[in-house]
């Protein structure tokens, strides 16, 4: 007699990479059962570009994520690739587009990625339960694991974590991952928002405020890491991708410099300026480059006793002095906007404790940990999607 609360597998999320991975090992064969604590899977698929769901990126590299180990992610990214995915997407016949820096997003919805995702599990014969609370795992040799939760108890040789970061919690995101981990004796490394805004606490705050909704191109750099993208001014401070790539590098109490003008040497650009207009406001000049009410805000910072002066009239150390600050604005953020709005976690599941080949815990039998739970960050573009496809690729294939 079967025993119907008995699987092959369970696969604790049903996120991007658990529904990947469930679906995988369900066309393997295996009895795959998802539980996740939603009242519906994908959530943050749904959300994620913009609702368009940047699945991947054309340009992946294992130079595209922060780890702890730095090799740790390359044999899983190798194993499924970026093109392995897109021929999936391609089979289903889910229109898509790249954008800028080889990302790629859905035309029409990120619904298209979730229906495939529970397509292929179909396929698969995969149990999904949502709504499931687990209050207990433990495990035994001979028994392997068993859960109990309030939908029933149910027991399993192989036990898949996927069950996502702290980031926005108002999609169910929760701590349970990495609780689990250290049960089974797991390390876990510190944890904090990553992607995510930079919030301002000095003058900064009040200037983001009056600029909030522009939108710059600009190089922003921290501790010998350098990004160029938009920057997007708010009412709490800095967003936009640049920020969000940046934050992934930032230390609290470090300063972050921007470059307003990453195309121009500022200094040159400056001097040829007075040489040419001699009559000329600086404000006026610096309007061809960039927004009036930025320049007006950049004028009371780095220029007030000037505003009024002819070009030829001011110093050329004050000329100086005013491009070093236009190429290189150092900011110093208070902090982040934190998990509320965090696209993903930092830290998390020590790598060294898992096999970069299987995703499997070395020290705890049949135990499995993918995605965001695991010490591998991606950069924004779709490589954290990918991240999520490989590692539950991987776990799928030993399981």
């Amino acid at each position: 007699m079967t025993d119907h609360n008995h699987y092959d597998a369970i696969i604790i999320g049903g996120g991007a990479s658990g529904l990947f991975c469930a679906g995988l090992a369900g066309q393997r064969g295996l009895r795959v059962l998802v539980l996740d604590s939603s009242n519906k899977v994908g959530k943050k698929i749904l959300m994620s570009g913009g609702g368009r769901c940047n699945f991947t990126n054309l340009y992946v590299t294992p130079d595209n994520y922060l780890c702890q180990n730095p090799h740790f992610h390359k044999s899983a990214l190798s194993s499924y690739s970026q093109w392995q995915f897109i021929e999936l997407v391609e089979r289903y016949q889910i229109p898509y587009h790249e954008r800028k820096h080889g990302e790629l997003f859905c035309d029409d919805s990120a619904k298209d990625i979730l229906n495939m995702l529970l397509a292929e599990c179909e396929l698969g014969q995969v149990t999904i339960k949502t709504r499931c609370e687990i209050a207990a795992v433990t495990y035994q040799p001979e028994q392997g694991y068993s859960l109990k939760t309030n939908i029933g108890s149910f027991t399993t040789p192989s036990l898949v974590v996927a069950s996502g970061g702290l980031s926005i919690p108002t999609m169910g995101a929760s701590g349970f991952g990495y609780e689990l981990a250290q049960q089974f004796g797991h390390k876990l490394l510190s944890r904090t928002a990553g992607l995510v805004p930079f919030t301002f606490s000095d003058h900064i705050k009040s200037i983001s405020e009056r600029l909030s909704g522009l939108a710059v191109d600009v190089e922003l750099s921290t501790a010998g890491t350098c990004f160029r993208e938009n920057v997007l001014f708010t009412h709490r401070g800095l967003s936009g991708p640049v920020v969000l790539q940046l934050s992934n590098y930032w230390q609290p109490g470090n300063s972050i410099s921007m470059n307003l003008l990453p195309d121009n040497n500022v200094q040159q650009l400056l001097l040829e300026y007075k040489a040419q207009h001699p009559k000329s406001l600086l404000r006026n000049l610096l309007a061809q480059h960039l927004a009036k009410g930025l320049v007006t805000e950049l004028q009371a910072l780095f220029w007030p006793q000037y505003t009024e002066t002819a070009m030829a009239e001011i110093p050329d150390a004050i000329l100086k002095t005013v491009a070093e600050n236009l190429a290189g604005w150092q900011l110093k953020p208070s902090g982040t906007e934190g998990y509320r709005t965090a696209e993903v976690t930092l830290g998390g599941v020590n790598t060294d404790e898992l096999s970069s080949k299987t995703m499997a815990s070395k020290a705890q039998p049949g135990l499995f940990f993918i995605g965001e739970v695991v010490d591998v960050t991606g950069h924004l573009g779709g490589f954290n999607f990918q991240w999520a496809w490989a590692s539950a690729y991987a776990a799928a294939q030993y399981l």
